[in-house]
């Protein structure tokens, strides 16, 4: 049987980083998992090229039930932290949006970053090698993997969430935690496209591809989210940033409000166009929103837009206002595990310690990254939990040396 001082199951973000980071803190470290393909998430993650973290990435960027918990990780390894081993590599980047940042080439630079620090590690990697078992053991644990027995004093669950599961999302971490005793925090899809009942979302069908910036909301009080971003009509819903970011926030039942026109004053600018405006209503909605936008509200609302400005009643451009400045509606679901970008809810973190992710229940047992109650925002936050959850393992399993 051979024998480790740690085992990391899950070799993505969170797995490849803690494997590189203890193994050069003098651990012996096997690094196993299940999947043909090495890192297939950050492969594909950002359109290829990886928005690996956010210069602003906080704990105010994150979701768990247990909301303070990811304080001291991010803290103690930052975005900058992350950066600058990503100039250490020599990796181009380049920031795209609201702190957003991407490799100027491609996704794969990120991931041989990460293989070149297990390789300064002198980490053992298998793969694809599946644990079949894994027991407790008088000094730690043993595991029956594909590859034969091992017997390790530690283990970490970098599994993962539950999304995309055609590239071989696993619930295993989430079965392993129950088994030792762990409460679970339910899984449901995050960062994804929602969806409406097809006869309700008829009238809006024909928008599909249409792009446009809004403001989005759903929720109250501390569950309330808010987002200024660009939303995407879909054949069968609503995507986009905008959506992707509030279906994290949004559950069943709950309406979304919606702001089609943000930072204009639709009511004045259409009562002034009445009073000094010849062109028609139609006319004058699409010069302030998307044509196809403001053919699709006048219909719904049954509005003549070949109607002049001045003839206008000024109940039914109030009406028109209304609706597309706090467009009110509830989806039906969402595009589900296939679609959603990542898995909120999880291990539930009051059962870990935010000092080093060690199980409470069961000593030697660490779970770090997406497997776990935290969920980052759209824009590499989550990125940015996978790099610090695992560092805080890798340095509280092999204290004592400068970081």
């Amino acid at each position: 049987m051979q024998r480790f001082d740690v085992v990391v199951v899950g070799a993505g973000a969170a797995g490849l980083f803690c494997a590189g980071i203890a193994g050069q803190r003098g651990l012996r470290v096997l690094l196993l998992d299940h999947a043909e393909r090495l890192a297939e998430k950050i492969r594909i993650s950002g359109g290829g090229r990886c928005n690996f973290t956010n210069r602003d990435a906080g704990p105010a960027n994150f979701l768990s039930e247990n909301p303070n918990f990811c304080r001291s990780a991010l803290a103690r390894y930052s975005s900058q932290d992350f950066i600058a081993l990503v100039q250490k590599h020599g990796i181009a980047f380049h920031e795209k949006h609201k702190g957003q940042l991407f490799c100027d080439e491609s996704s794969e630079q990120i991931i041989q970053l990460l293989l070149r620090e297990c390789e300064l590690g002198a980490v053992t990697r298998w793969q694809p090698c599946a644990v079949q078992e894994l027991r407790e053991a008088a000094d730690g644990f043993e595991l029956d993997t594909a590859r034969g027995p091992v017997r390790a004093a530690r283990v970490v669950v970098a599994t993962g969430g539950l999304s995309i599961p055609k590239i071989g999302a696993s619930d295993w971490g989430l079965r392993l935690a129950k088994r030792f005793g762990h409460a679970i925090v339910e899984p449901r899809p995050a960062l994804v496209p929602l969806t409406f009942d097809p006869a309700a979302w008829a009238p809006f069908s024909a928008l599909s591809g249409l792009s446009l910036p809004v403001v989005v909301g759903t929720g109250s009080g501390k569950a309330k989210g808010r987002f200024v971003e660009d939303l995407l009509f879909t054949h069968r819903g609503l995507s986009g940033p905008a959506i992707l970011q509030i279906s994290s926030f949004w559950t069943e039942g709950q309406p979304l409000q919606i702001d089609l026109a943000p930072e204009l004053d639709l009511a004045a600018l259409l009562r002034e166009a009445k009073s000094g405006s010849r062109r028609q209503l139609g006319n004058e909605l699409a010069a302030l929103l998307p044509q196809r936008l403001a053919q699709a509200w006048l219909e719904r609302l049954a509005i003549d837009g070949g109607r002049a400005m001045a003839e206008c009643r000024d109940r039914d451009l109030q009406q028109l206002s209304e609706q597309l400045q706090r467009w009110q509606l509830t989806p039906n679901g969402s595009e589900g595990w296939r679609k959603a970008e990542v898995m909120r809810g999880g291990v539930d973190t009051r059962e870990l310690s935010s000092q080093t992710m060690e199980s409470k229940r069961r000593p030697g047992l660490y779970f770090i990254g997406e497997v776990v109650d935290v969920t980052g925002w759209l824009g590499g936050y989550n990125f940015q939990w996978a790099w610090a959850s695992a560092a805080a393992c890798a340095r509280a399993m092999a204290p004592g040396l400068a970081d």
